[in-house]
């Protein structure tokens, strides 16, 4: 017996052979409230101006302070910078490429709709206990001992878990934005891909390799300029090399906490992601192809909605946290093995910096 007449008006849709456009619709091609994230639609409101100006004075001081510890800062934060403003070309080109018909919009928009929501429901749980994880990192700082070179360096139990706990967070931050922009351009690219698919192979496989292209290039800045920009901070904030203060051979030890950051992030973002995928891809499977004898992806069958969006979220979002998480926690471990090397071969600390 049938759970409900809906799988019957489809089989009826089937045997008939009436055409998609005739078959009846399983979403409204109306979006409903909008899945950006708050955080993104306050700064669509903005002023590009102010923007603009905004962006050139970070710029300036991230340039002033990288100046300050080593030029080499100052070539990885100008082509990090360029990388981006290339990245921002991609994202419009793909952007302009037509999304097809209505039939093809109304499916991506549905998809569109449930990644954001899911990964606003995700991220959400992950930041809260993101926080509570930093607290107890805190506490451990606090109460751990100090070795006798951070007290010959003047660094405290408490500047140390201050340090961490930051470097923590913004690597936390940093790789959930990664995630977010892997799903972000993969939800919008796909339709783009289909339409062009139409029309020339060599058109959708361009789409594809832009997109994918625009999302690698952000997860690569942002692993690097994080980590350039904790590294020169701490430099000129802790008066590295100065007499009785740090030595620059231990200053890569202070941004182990942003590479725990993305990795907790990561972690938690490809466990949800992959069981919500594994989920939906059986589900579907058991309901529409074994119990109710629906083709294989019809978009008819929500439960194939379900799981497309699980493709986006654990294939992309995951994904972009965990190259970011790779990325990061490598360029901290060489830069770590740099600074031993470099005091045991009696090797100037600031050539770790090649490490970037």
């Amino acid at each position: 017996m049938r759970a409900n007449s809906y799988p019957i008006m489809m089989e009826e849709d089937m045997e008939n052979g009436r055409s998609y456009q005739e078959r009846p619709r399983a979403f409204s091609t109306v979006r409903s409230k909008s899945s950006v994230p708050l955080a993104f639609r306050l700064l669509m409101r903005v002023n590009p101006r102010a923007v603009i100006i905004l962006s050139l004075l970070v710029f300036s001081g991230v340039l002033y302070v990288g100046a300050s510890t080593s030029p080499i800062l100052v070539f990885v934060f100008c082509i990090c910078t360029l990388s981006l403003f290339f990245s921002v070309y991609l994202t419009k080109w793909v952007l302009a490429k037509d999304e097809g018909p209505p039939e093809m919009s109304e499916i991506s928009d549905a998809i569109r709709d449930g990644a954001e929501g899911f990964f606003r429901t995700q991220y959400g749980t992950i930041s809260k206990m993101a926080f509570i994880l930093a607290f107890v990192i805190l506490g451990i700082y606090i109460f751990r001992t100090t070795t006798p070179q951070q007290e010959a360096s003047g660094l405290g139990r408490a500047t140390l878990a201050y340090i961490t706990v930051a470097s923590f967070l913004l690597g936390a931050l940093c790789s959930g934005i990664a995630g977010f922009v892997g799903m972000w351009v993969s939800v919008r690219a796909n339709v783009r891909v289909s339409s062009a698919a139409r029309r020339s192979a060599r058109e959708s496989l361009q789409i594809a390799v832009r997109a994918g292209g625009f999302s690698a290039i952000v997860v690569v800045c942002m692993a690097v300029f994080g980590v350039a920009i904790l590294y020169s901070t701490f430099y000129v904030w802790l008066g590295v090399d100065s007499p009785g203060s740090m030595k620059v051979t231990d200053l890569p030890l202070l941004l182990v906490g942003y590479g725990f950051g993305a990795s907790f992030v990561a972690l938690f973002a490809q466990l949800g992601g992959g069981i919500y995928t594994k989920a939906a891809d059986v589900g579907a499977d058991l309901v529409g192809k074994v119990e109710q004898g629906i083709p294989e992806d019809d978009p008819r069958n929500p439960a194939v909605i379900a799981d497309l969006v699980g493709d986006n979220v654990g294939d992309c979002a995951a994904r972009g946290a965990d190259l970011f998480e790779s990325i990061a926690a490598e360029i901290i471990s060489a830069m770590i093995l740099g600074g031993t090397m470099a005091q045991r071969c009696k090797i100037e600390g600031k050539s770790l910096l090649l490490t970037l």
